[in-house]
Formats: structure tokens, sequence, C-alpha cells
């Protein structure tokens, strides 16, 4: 009889795998597979669809004439594994990009060979990243994208935008801002809101943006009904498109604001009483659809309205996207040279902005190219504060009141003196009623008031707040506006 045979079969299993594979775990204690030398790790616990490490275990071991072995014995032998794999150094898992060694990231193609892209300031390359550097993680939602193109000359950039119906100048550079955004797994960048009149392509321009990223297989889905399906959704990819958005509840709205400045969700870990299951996210987050009603003021301060425009000549479907997965490599292949060129330019960061690194990525962008896109994210967020407003009474009444105000003069009252007065200048001389979703308290005021507090001081009216021993108060100041220009002197008749 044979050594091996006198081994039990998990310990021939057990030796089997840690000769062919390397086991890890992440922060949050799932361990991790990762065959020798390449990139993409497996949980050992998965029993996915994409393929999981028990599957590719077995299949290893059968054509490398190991031997087939019963379940028990598997489960005997990982169990092991897993208890060794938590004595080891944490490393994390990475969908679709990466932070890398000397200031690189990381872009996976989504390959079964693993190779990948390296994006440096001095440059960008294909090639399989070491895996003690990266380790990816694929899902369902991890498409695979071709080959980048390399020498595009920017010709990329012009056939995308030629096949977009974006509006204008303006926001094809907010567009291309994005999707630097995205090859930045640091850099928390703004949802990009697709809108315009029916017919003008907004699905397929977001589609369009989505597929650079995720491949082909990319595509948009409907807002979850619950925000447990929206998190499992985001975590398992890396761009969330949802389409055809007609409305936005209050906790749409704040999910959407977790997920592009990043959140946890804990739930209870399955066939357990204590143990809990965190998920971090942080995810690029686009949009689409003709109207959504009222923005809550702090979503708005993280969306990136993008304006389409009907096109004058319809295509069919099948002709575009031939065109486009032709043309795809190209694309990608510029995007890379422009991400280089930003990455590489100084500028300095905007500090009166709430997404501040975008905002220092427009500034980079700018200085690389010229394209004007920090100013465009000024312009677009201001025509956001204007939505805010209009679509909230109680905000266009603040306004109202402080232009009775003298300028840089503060006005203090308790919350409840507030509430009586604005609604008396809402209801005026006519007595109007107050609106639904009127505040009914000070306390009630009090948080709307400060949920509108970045949309109006956008428009130079401060709320601020504290406390005395009198009690507690809310204060409302008109910042002083910029003094009048010199008139020139005129010059004496004669």
């Amino acid at each position: 009889m044979s050594e091996d045979e006198k081994n039990p079969a998990r310990e021939v299993i057990s030796d089997y795998a840690q000769s062919h594979f390397r086991y890890f775990r992440t922060a949050d204690g799932t361990v991790y597979a990762q065959r020798n030398n390449h990139p993409v790790a497996r949980p050992i616990r998965s029993q996915g669809t994409t393929g999981s490490h028990r599957q590719e275990l077995m299949v290893g071991m059968f054509k490398d004439g190991v031997g087939v072995f019963n379940g028990t014995a598997l489960k005997e032998a990982l169990d092991l594994i897993e208890a060794l794999a938590m004595t080891e150094t944490t490393q994390a898992v990475h969908i679709r990009v990466a932070p890398g060694f000397d200031g690189a990231t990381w872009l996976d193609l989504g390959r079964a060979d693993g190779q990948s892209v390296r994006i440096h300031p001095t440059g960008w390359e294909i090639t399989v990243p070491d895996p003690r550097e990266v380790c990816w993680r694929r899902t369902q939602l991890t498409g695979e994208l071709p080959l980048p193109a390399k020498d595009t000359e920017g010709k990329g950039i012009d056939l995308l935008m030629r096949l977009c119906n974006f509006a204008n100048a303006e926001t094809e550079c907010l567009a291309i801002a994005w999707l630097i955004g995205c090859l930045g797994p640091g850099v928390p960048v703004p949802a990009p809101f697709l809108t315009g009149p029916q017919g003008a392509g907004k699905s397929t321009g977001g589609r369009m943006l989505v597929r650079i990223v995720e491949g082909m297989s990319g595509d948009l889905r409907r807002a979850p009904k619950d925000e447990e399906n929206l998190i499992a959704a985001v975590a398992a990819g890396w761009v969330t498109a949802l389409d055809n958005l007609s409305h936005m509840t209050p906790d749409l709205s704040d999910a959407m604001c977790c997920i592009v400045t990043g959140a946890e969700s804990v739930k209870r870990a399955l066939f357990t009483d204590g143990d809990v299951h965190r998920a971090r996210y942080r995810r690029p987050l686009l949009l689409t659809g003709i109207d959504v009603g009222v923005i809550r003021p702090d979503l708005a301060e993280r969306l990136l309205p993008l304006r389409l425009e009907r096109p004058t000549v319809r295509r069919t479907e099948a002709e575009l996207w031939a065109e486009y997965e032709e043309v795809l490599p190209v694309v990608l292949g510029s995007l890379l040279d422009l991400t280089v060129k930003v990455r590489a330019a100084q500028a300095e960061t905007p500090t009166d902005l709430r997404m501040a690194d975008f905002a220092h990525l427009c500034a980079q962008l700018d200085v690389a190219t010229g394209l004007g896109a920090l100013p465009a994210y000024r312009a677009s967020l201001d025509d956001l504060n204007d939505d805010v407003i209009e679509g909230d009474l109680l905000a266009q009444t603040v306004l109202q009141h402080a232009d009775t105000l003298d300028p840089g003069r503060e006005q203090r009252m308790t919350s409840t003196e507030w509430l009586n007065a604005l609604s008396r200048l809402y209801s005026g001389e006519e007595l109007r009623p107050l609106p639904k979703g009127w505040p009914t308290t000070g306390k009630v005021l009090s948080d709307r008031l400060k949920r509108l507090q970045p949309t109006l001081a956008a428009r130079g009216v401060l709320i601020d707040s504290g406390r005395t021993k009198a009690g507690r108060y809310v204060e409302m100041t008109r910042r002083p506006g910029p003094p009048p220009p010199e008139q020139p002197e005129q010059a004496a008749a004669f």
C-alpha cells in the first residue's frame, strides 16, 4: 500500500490544497483561496455560480490524478484549512479596481488569465499583478473588458462622445471626469444623473458609460424595493446603475448618499446566533430618468446632472452596439491615457465643495486638457440648488424672510418662534393653509433647517444653532453681497 493510501483522505486533500493554493483572510475574517501565481481569489465557503473553491479543488485533484473524494473528506479538509488561515496576516480583496504599490492603481479586465491594467502617473501597462499586491474577487456582475488599445491619441474619447447624445461640451467633460474617477478606488465620485426629454437616449447613454468600466455585460437595473437588496447588488459589483427613476423615497435617497460616500452594513450571519456579517461599500453610482421630483439637499450635493438631447438621426440597436463594441478598446485606451495625464497634473483642491476629491480631479483635468470641468461642476451644483429650492416651500419661505434682514446682521430666535414667524410669512394676509409636509413643531423645523443648510448657504443665507442660559436658539444671517462695481467718472460736459 502506497504512502498516500495510508493517509486519511482529508490529509491528502489538505496537502494538495496547500501546495497549489494560497489561503488568507480578510479583515472581516472571511477566508479566501488564491491559486498560486494567479490574482483571482475565491471565498472557500462560497457556493456561487461563478465557481466555488470547492469545485476548483475537486477539478484540480481529478485532473492531476490525485483522486475523487467524498463530501465529508472535503469538508474536514476545508475546515482545517480555514482554521489555519485564521492565523495568517490579513489582505484585502477588491472588485474591478484596487490600490497598488508605489501610488499605482489596478483595473481588473475580468479575464480568465488574470491580465489587468496597472495605472501609474508615469503610464499604464497590461500585466498580471503580483497576488500579494492585488487580489481580485469575481462575481456574476464582473464582466470581461477587452484589452485596451495603445497610442490612441485621444481618438476613443471623441468616438464615445459621437455615440452619446450629450447636450453640450460642459456635460461631456463632466462625463469624462466621472469615468476617470471610476478608475480610482480611493476617490468618491458624485452620481451622474442622466436626464433629458423622452427619446434622448438616457438608458443607452447610461449603458455606454457603464460598459466602459464593466464590459459589454454591464447593464442598468431597476431600483430594488428594499435597501437590503440594493446593498447586495452594490457590494457584488463596481458601478451600480439604476434606470428610469420616476420618484425617490427618503429611504432610497439616504441609501444613495451612503453608496456614493461609503457606509457599512451589518446583519446577523446565517446559521449563527451571535456572529455578524459586515459589508463595507463605496461605489460609483449612475442614475437615469426624466424627473424624480423633489431632490433632498444631501443627495443634491452628491449628484452630477448630465443632460442629453434627442438625436436628429436614429440608428438601430444592432448597428449602434456593434459600433460601440468595435470602438470599446480604443475608448478604454484613450480613457487610460487621459487618466495618466490627469493623475500627473498638479492642481489645488477646492475647499468649498462637498465632494472635494472629485472637485480636485476636475481641477487636474482642467490643468491637463483645459476642458473647464471645474466651472462646469460648480454650475451643475448651482442648478441642483435651484431644483432643491423650487421643490421645497420651506426653503423658499426662509429666503423670502432673509431678504428682509440687513446684510451681515444675525437674527436669533428659538425654533418655535421661527416656526411661528415662517408660518405667518407663508400664510400671508390671505391666510393660506400650510402645505402638506410643513414642520409641525420647532424640533422638526430645526432638523429641516439643518438639512437645508448647504442649499441656503449657496444662496447667501447662513443657518446656525446653539445654546445659551435661556435655552437653545436658531440663528439666521444674510451674507453681505459683493460690493457694486464702481461707476466710471463721467467727463465734464462742455
